[in-house]
């Protein structure tokens, strides 16, 4: 018997243990049915997660994003298509069946925008635009809906921040007088935006903005999890019910990511962000989602005091005044959406005056550009264990991709060694570990535009060589097998 006393023991801690087990879900899901009794709950909005309790950290990470909010009462269930008697069923078409120009596109008179977009804006679609204030989102938004009811169509615009005479101030400013069709709405409430909509019968909607609006049935402060779940699922249905596209506004924070929960991301069909630097003119906008088109396309506008301007030469004004630039300044090329883009990078080496190295870089990934750096010094014998390194993207622009790896590692090589690259050579390849240059896409593109704005040499992965079959006799193109190769090229 003594020899079954462990045994024993260990079945009595697994009783004790179960018990406590079945204690704690107890507990829980006597929380919840508290919670249910209450009719609220705790809404972590960054994420949506929901808890019976309020906790300082939610499981995303977000400190203090829990909010109590009204809950949503479940939905009686009827059974499998117990919730379709009486009503019409949409009937399934099959995909052969379905015409090519079943989603119309809409014209918005702004050729970037269009771009953006894939072509103009799709009926029943919802798009969605961001920036931090003062950026334009809504001169760019009030000169779409002067140009669309320029065209004989009906615009309603809603704002929640601005009265009708604010908005009118600035129509008058940046429109003219091609606004005769456009309507505007000062109100919050989902319901009576609404409400005036099926009044009016618009052709195209804004709201002005997202975070601002709120429905009735929930007591949230407006921009909450359940507020934006409501309004944005009410001006979805809306939108597909009567084909109208609907466009919304929405805030950003201030490390550039959008306020508020990210399922309004998720809720509509373009995700558009307008960016640019304050002390300069040039705003560009980027599509991050498009259901209707390409993603990461990009579009030029310049701020001026009439409003936003379209910029067709773009590559020109990245490259302006390069030809005045010393060493640490080298022209790259990227193909961003669906047209290929010059663009000027710059370096700089300085001397370590205390501590450790110093590694900034605007436009540029820090850890691609740490990893640049270990890679010129393996494979080119350079040291940068006492220089500070600075890396910037002339124009504010951040390009997507390794196109320009090469071009970053030759403008740090140019301002340690100061000597100076041609302005009129373009420099595009993508560096691996081992030094090697990889190939990189669109390169006949990109030597067509590199032709058109004057360069007399491009230096690409040697991998893109037999590719490239244009514009030779325009412009000189120069293969490189591997970083150390195309250091010698211009040494």
């Amino acid at each position: 018997m003594a020899g079954r006393t462990p045994y024993a023991r260990l079945i009595f801690n697994n009783i004790l243990s179960s018990k406590k087990l079945l204690l704690e879900v107890d507990v829980k899901m006597g929380d919840f049915d508290m919670v249910k009794k209450q009719g609220t709950v705790y809404v972590c909005q960054e994420c949506g997660y929901e808890s019976p309790k309020w906790q300082g950290q939610c499981i995303c990470g977000a400190w203090n994003s829990m909010v109590e909010e009204k809950m949503i009462p479940d939905m009686p269930s009827k059974g499998i298509g117990g919730g379709a008697k009486g009503k019409k069923l949409p009937k399934a078409r099959k995909l052969e069946d379905i015409g090519e120009h079943t989603n119309i596109r809409i014209d918005t008179g702004i050729k970037e925008l269009n771009r953006v977009l894939g072509g103009g804006l799709v009926e029943g679609s919802l798009t969605l635009i961001s920036g931090e204030p003062g950026i334009g989102k809504s001169t760019l938004i009030i000169q779409v809906a002067a140009s669309i009811s320029g065209l004989g169509k009906k615009v309603l615009y809603v704002s929640g921040e601005e009265s009708v005479e604010q908005i009118k101030m600035r129509a008058d400013r940046v429109c003219g007088n091609g606004w005769k069709e456009l309507m505007l709405l000062s109100e919050t409430n989902i319901d009576a935006v609404l409400s005036s909509c099926e009044t009016e019968k618009p052709d195209f909607l804004i709201i002005d903005s997202i975070q601002t609006m709120y429905h009735d049935e929930f007591t949230a402060a407006p921009g909450s999890v359940s507020q934006v779940r409501a309004v944005g699922a009410s001006l979805m249905k809306y939108g597909k019910d009567n084909n109208i596209p609907i466009f919304i506004i929405a805030h950003v924070t201030k490390s550039g990511e959008l306020a508020g929960p990210k399922l309004v991301e998720h809720l509509v069909d373009c995700v558009l962000h307008f960016y640019g630097e304050r002390n300069r003119d040039l705003r560009l906008l980027r599509s991050n989602k498009n259901r209707f088109g390409t993603t990461s396309e990009l579009g030029a506008f310049e701020m001026t005091q009439q409003g936003l301007l379209e910029i067709e030469n773009l590559s020109g004004t990245f490259l302006d005044n390069l030809e005045d630039r010393g060493e640490g300044s080298v022209a790259a090329a990227i193909y961003q959406g669906t047209r290929p883009l010059l663009l000027e990078v710059q370096a700089l080496t300085a001397p370590c005056a205390v501590g450790f190295a110093r590694r900034t870089a605007i436009g540029v990934d820090n850890r691609r550009l740490s990893m640049i750096i270990a890679v010129l010094e393996r494979k080119i014998g350079v040291s940068f264990i006492d220089q500070d390194i600075y890396v910037n993207i002339v124009g504010g622009l951040k390009p997507e991709g390794t196109a320009t790896d090469l071009a970053v590692a030759l403008a740090i090589y140019s301002s340690f060694r100061s000597k100076p690259v041609s302005s009129r050579t373009l420099v595009i390849g993508e560096i691996g570990l081992t030094g090697e240059l990889r190939a990189v896409s669109h390169v006949e593109k990109i030597v067509k535009e590199a032709v058109r704005m004057g360069f007399e040499t491009i230096v690409v992965p040697e991998k893109n060589i037999p590719k490239t079959d244009i514009g030779e006799d325009k412009i000189k193109v120069i293969g490189a097998i591997d970083l150390s190769d195309a250091v010698n090229i211009f040494a």
